[in-house]
């Protein structure tokens, strides 16, 4: 069986939603064209923002085998994530749909 890491992606404090997605779609374009084989490793977002205090959050699932490179991408892009904790190990099952979009490769 396939394991998966959750991470955790964070906007800036106050940010709004419709900010935070932006950043998001750039970042996911820019890991689609520069990083395509790890991008092909994510496999679900989570389908809507969570809110932490003064921050919002998305959850993706990502292949073990790429969550530590995406999170190296990610401080170079300057994106605010939570720790990625590499024993909390998740199945492709666990994000079902209405919850978690599948994505599409």
């Amino acid at each position: 069986m396939d394991e998966y890491r959750c991470i955790t992606l964070l906007s800036r404090p106050g940010e709004s939603a419709g900010e935070f997605t932006g950043r998001l779609s750039a970042l996911w374009t820019h890991a689609l064209r520069r990083h395509q084989a790890d991008f092909e490793k994510v496999y679900a977002e989570m389908s809507i923002f969570e809110n932490r205090g003064v921050r919002l959050s998305r959850q993706y699932l990502v292949e073990a085998e790429v969550a530590i490179r995406l999170g190296g991408l990610l401080r170079e892009l300057e994106m605010d994530f939570e720790p990625i904790d590499e024993d909390e190990v998740y199945s492709k099952y666990e994000a079902t749909p209405p919850e978690w979009f599948l994505i599409e490769h």
